[in-house]
C-alpha cells in the first residue's frame, strides 16, 4: 500500500473509532432515561440467600448497529461489593427497537453475610462496540438499599428427648392362674387335687399373704350326661373354690386383708365355645370325625340336643375320655400387686448409686433411669445418667446424659457441654438408632447453624415410627429447620402439628408473615402475647405484620409494647427497613424514644 492509502487508511480508522465513540456515549447518555424495578425493595433475606427479580426497560432508538447495552447489577456492603450476570441488549434481539421500548428481567440471587444488613443495590449501563473493545459505562445508580432480615427473627427450639426409663411406678397386678379339677357330675374339691402339685403351689401362694386385689374363679362344666340339667353345677365348682381360699386365709391368719379380697365367680353354663377349642387340638380323631361334631355343635337345636346327636357318633367315646373331663374344672385367676419400691427409695438409692456408696445392682435398669426423672437437678440427673452408662453401656442411656449436657448447653450457652452432649447421641446411635437421639443431634446442629445436618437428622428421626408424643416435640425442631431454609409451606404444616409452647407458636406464626398470610399470623402473634404479653419478640414480629399491613396505628401499638417489655428493641425498630412506611408517624417516634 502506498503512503497516501495509508493515510487513508488511517484516517477511515479514525472516523470509525470516532463515530464508535459518539454511538457509545449517545446510549449511555439515553440510558439515564431507562426504566429499573426491583422487587422485592428492599431485598430480602429467605433462607441463606437474597433473591430479586429485576426488569429493565431502555428507551426507544437507544440501540445502535453493532453495538452492546448491559445493565451490570452490583450489591455494595462495606468495603465489598458482589457483581451480577449482566443483562445485555442488541439491535438484534429487539427488531422494533426503533418504534417499541426493549424490555428485559431477570432472576438473582446472592449468598447472605450479616454485612449484607445495610448495604445498596446499584445498576451501572455500559454501552459497548464488541468488534473493537471499546466500551462507556454510566456511573452506578441506586436501585434499592438494604436486606430485610426479618426471616432472622425465629426463637430457638432446642427439644432434649429422653429416651423412656421403662418403669412404671404405678400399681401393677400379677395374675397367677390355678385350675382345678372336678370329677363327672361333681362340685367336691376332692383331696388329691388339694394334694397335687397345683393344688400344693396354690397353697403356698396363699400362704405367702401376696396383696391381692381379686380372685376370679370360671366354673365350667362338661356337655354330657346329667351333667347338662344340673344348672347349679358350675356355680358349684366356683363356690368350692372360694370356700378352699376362705379356710386357707383363715390358716394364715390373714386378719384384715381377708376383706379386701374380690371374689369374682363366673359359671359357664351351656357353652361350646371351650370345647370347641379343645377338639381342634386334638389329635385323638380324625379331621372328618372332627367336622362331623363341629356341624352338630354349631348347628340348630338346643344344648341337650346337640349333646344327643354327638352321643350317637362313633367319635364320641374318645372325645368323652380325653376332652370332656378337662371341661369340668374351677378355673381360678389370682390378681396381686406387684412389690416395688417408693418413690423416695428410688431417689435415695439412686443417688448413692450415683456417688458410688452402694452397688448399681441395687437398682435394676428401669428404676435407675426413673430415678433421673424424680430430681429436677440436672447435676443430679447427670450423675445417675453417668451410673447408668457405666451399668449397662445401653443406649437409652448415652442418649439421657447427652440430653442433660444439651439442657445444661442451652442454659449456659457452653459449646464445650454441646460437644459432650454430641459424643453421648453419636455412641448412641452407635449401639442403636433411635428417633431421641437424632432429634437431639438435630437441637445441637441447629445451635451450631448446620441447617442441613440438621433437616437430616430432623428426616431420620420420624422415619423412625416415634411416640405421639415425641413426634409432637421432633415437629417442633422440623418446623424451625423449614423456616430457616424459607420453606414456610412446610413450617407451618410441621408446627400447626408440634407440641403446643409459645416457641412453636411464635416460629408458625413468623412463618405465616414470612408467607405473606398478615391476618393469620397477627391471630398467632396474638395468642403468644395473650399467654404472656412481655414476650418483646411476638409483639415486635407483630408490629411488622401490621406495618405490612398498612395499619400503622396497630404497629406503633405492638411496637411500643414491645419497647416496653425489652428496651433494646428500640435500636433494633430504628435501624429496620420493615418500619420505612411508619417512621413518620410520631407514635413510632415516641415508642422509640
Amino acid at each position: 500500500m502506498t503512503q497516501k492509502g495509508n493515510i487513508i487508511y488511517a484516517v477511515l480508522i479514525a472516523a470509525t473509532l470516532i463515530f464508535s465513540g459518539c454511538s457509545l456515549s449517545q446510549m449511555v447518555k439515553m440510558s439515564q432515561e431507562q426504566e429499573l424495578t426491583v422487587a422485592p425493595s428492599p431485598l430480602e433475606l429467605h433462607g441463606n440467600t437474597v433473591d430479586f427479580d429485576m426488569s429493565a426497560k431502555i428507551p426507544v432508538k437507544m440501540l445502535k448497529k453493532g453495538k452492546v447495552y448491559t445493565v451490570k447489577t452490583f450489591y455494595e456492603y462495606g468495603d465489598k461489593e458482589h457483581g451480577f450476570d449482566g443483562v445485555d441488549f442488541s439491535r438484534e434481539q429487539f427488531p422494533n427497537y426503533d418504534t417499541e421500548q426493549p424490555s428485559k428481567s431477570a432472576s438473582f440471587s446472592m449468598p447472605y453475610e450479616e454485612a449484607m444488613k445495610s448495604g445498596r443495590l446499584t445498576v451501572q449501563g455500559v454501552a459497548s462496540d464488541p468488534k473493537n473493545g471499546k466500551e462507556k459505562a454510566s456511573e452506578r445508580l441506586e436501585v434499592a438499599r438494604g436486606v430485610i432480615t426479618t426471616s432472622q427473627l425465629y426463637k430457638p427450639v432446642a427439644y432434649a428427648a429422653y429416651a423412656p426409663h421403662g418403669y412404671n411406678n404405678q400399681e401393677e397386678l400379677i395374675p397367677t392362674n390355678t385350675d382345678f379339677y372336678f370329677l363327672q357330675g361333681s362340685s367336691v374339691l376332692r383331696s388329691s387335687e388339694r394334694r397335687s402339685d397345683r393344688g400344693k403351689n396354690f397353697d403356698a401362694f396363699i400362704a405367702e399373704k401376696n396383696v391381692t386385689r381379686t380372685v376370679t374363679i370360671t366354673g365350667t362344666h362338661s356337655p354330657e350326661g346329667a351333667e347338662r340339667v344340673n344348672s347349679r353345677l358350675s356355680q358349684d365348682r366356683a363356690e368350692a373354690i372360694q370356700a378352699f381360699y376362705d379356710r386357707q386365709m383363715r390358716r394364715y391368719d390373714y386378719e384384715g386383708m381377708a376383706d379386701s379380697i374380690n371374689f369374682i365367680l363366673k359359671p359357664v353354663v351351656e357353652d361350646w365355645q371351650e370345647f370347641k377349642e379343645m377338639l381342634a387340638g386334638y389329635e385323638g380323631v380324625s379331621d372328618e370325625a372332627k367336622s362331623e361334631i363341629k356341624n352338630i355343635v354349631d348347628g340348630s337345636g338346643s344344648f341337650e340336643e346337640k349333646e344327643d346327636a354327638l352321643h350317637r357318633l362313633p367319635a364320641y367315646r374318645k372325645v368323652f375320655r380325653d376332652i370332656y373331663p378337662q371341661l369340668r374344672t374351677a378355673k381360678t385367676e389370682v390378681l396381686t400387686v406387684k412389690e416395688k419400691k417408693s418413690d423416695s427409695e428410688i431417689a435415695v438409692l439412686a443417688k448413692q448409686v450415683a456417688g458410688g456408696t452402694v452397688s448399681p445392682d441395687t437398682l435394676n435398669d428401669q428404676e435407675l433411669g426413673y430415678a433421673a426423672t424424680l430430681t429436677p437437678s440436672l447435676d443430679e440427673k447427670e450423675g445417675i445418667y453417668m451410673a447408668a452408662t457405666k451399668k449397662n453401656d445401653s443406649w437409652a442411656s448415652h442418649n439421657n446424659l447427652g440430653a442433660v449436657y444439651l439442657e445444661k448447653a442451652m442454659k449456659t450457652d457452653n459449646t464445650e457441654l454441646l460437644e459432650k452432649a454430641l459424643t453421648q447421641f453419636e455412641l448412641a446411635n452407635r449401639k442403636q438408632e433411635n428417633a431421641e437421639a437424632h432429634n437431639n443431634l438435630a437441637s445441637i446442629y441447629l445451635v451450631q447453624g448446620n441447617v442441613d445436618a440438621a433437616a437430616e437428622a430432623v428426616s431420620k428421626a420420624l422415619g423412625m415410627n416415634p411416640s405421639n408424643e415425641l413426634t409432637a416435640e421432633i415437629n417442633g425442631v422440623k418446623g424451625l429447620v423449614e423456616l430457616r431454609q424459607g420453606n414456610y409451606d412446610a413450617a407451618i404444616r410441621s408446627l400447626s402439628s408440634s407440641k403446643e409452647s409459645s416457641e412453636n407458636l411464635y416460629n408458625k406464626g413468623l412463618a405465616q408473615l414470612l408467607n405473606k398470610d398478615y391476618q393469620n399470623a397477627l391471630t398467632s402473634f396474638n395468642e403468644v402475647t395473650k399467654g404472656n404479653n412481655n414476650d418483646a419478640m411476638a409483639h415486635y414480629a407483630a408490629a411488622i405484620t401490621s406495618a405490612r399491613l398498612g395499619n400503622a396505628d396497630d404497629a406503633v401499638q405492638h411496637l411500643a409494647a414491645a419497647a416496653q417489655a425489652d428496651a433494646s428493641i428500640k435500636e433494633m425498630a430504628a435501624g429496620d427497613l420493615e418500619f420505612l412506611s411508619v417512621k413518620s408517624n410520631p407514635g413510632f417516634i415516641d415508642a422509640l424514644k
